[in-house]
């Protein structure tokens, strides 16, 4: 996909329920439309999902974080009609199985539109990052600048980002 293509323009937003909201609308991206990124969401906020649009939530969020509601997000989400997938990921612990199956899950385009969310949106904005630059062909400088816009921590997600891409490209996918 070209560069121009593949735009994406993450843009804050506030939003009910959820910590550090990003919207990527217009671009056409390995996630496709639209893409929602957060920090910690409460079950409240799956309404307002639903509202927006959003087809599929993506926890990150392992069931042991602070302030994590599991299984109220998921019955939130699914009372509302929205499919729920928990990938619990850390960037010190998690390897290429996790990251194979969120790129998976955001280009299945019956999940799509998706809101991908962690703590504090580092760990989505690193995982959607890996997406651009694996899945969309997307520059790093471009890449990098989506994700210091997204994450609460730019330069964990970046790093993290760069070093998987570089470790795994494209054909760690085909594996």
């Amino acid at each position: 996909m070209e560069e121009s293509e593949s735009q994406a323009h993450p843009e804050k937003i506030d939003a009910p329920g959820i910590e550090n909201f990003s919207r990527i609308a217009g671009g056409n991206c390995c996630g496709g439309p639209l893409v929602g990124i957060g920090g910690a969401t409460e079950a409240r906020a799956m309404g307002w999902l639903k509202q927006q649009g959003f087809a599929t939530v993506i926890n990150l969020r392992f069931a042991e974080e602070e302030s994590v509601d599991l299984e109220g997000c998921r019955a939130a989400a699914e009372a509302v009609g929205l499919k729920y997938l928990h990938l619990p990921f850390s960037p010190k612990a998690s390897g290429p199985v996790v990251v194979d199956a969120f790129l998976a899950a955001v280009a299945d385009e019956a999940n799509q539109p998706v809101y991908v969310h962690c703590g504090s949106a580092t760990r989505a904005a690193a995982l959607w990052m890996i997406a651009r630059l694996l899945e969309d062909g997307c520059q790093a400088d471009t890449a990098s600048q989506e994700a210091k816009l997204i994450a609460r921590k730019p330069d964990n997600a970046i790093a993290y980002a760069m070093a998987f891409a570089a470790e795994h490209g494209k054909d760690s996918q085909k594996q």
